[in-house]
């Protein structure tokens, strides 16, 4: 087992997870509308399956929303 923190909150987690098997585990229900940050460096999407979590490792999920102003 090892200690990491999800946005900001420690996490116990089974070691060499992935960040795929991260975000299933995390309930993520649109994984394609979230980013992801390790220890501060963006993770490129298709590297999410490869990409394994270490001890003390922090992960940000990042979601990013559409807006705009309204105009009159």
């Amino acid at each position: 087992m090892s200690q990491i923190k999800v946005n900001g909150k420690e996490q116990t987690i089974q070691e060499l997870m992935t960040l795929s098997e991260l975000l299933v585990i995390n309930n993520v229900a649109e994984p394609s509308m979230v980013s992801i940050q390790v220890n501060g460096t963006f993770v490129v999407r298709e590297d999410y399956d490869t990409t394994k979590l270490s001890e003390n490792d922090e992960v940000d999920f990042l979601y990013f929303m559409g807006g705009g102003s309204k105009l009159y």
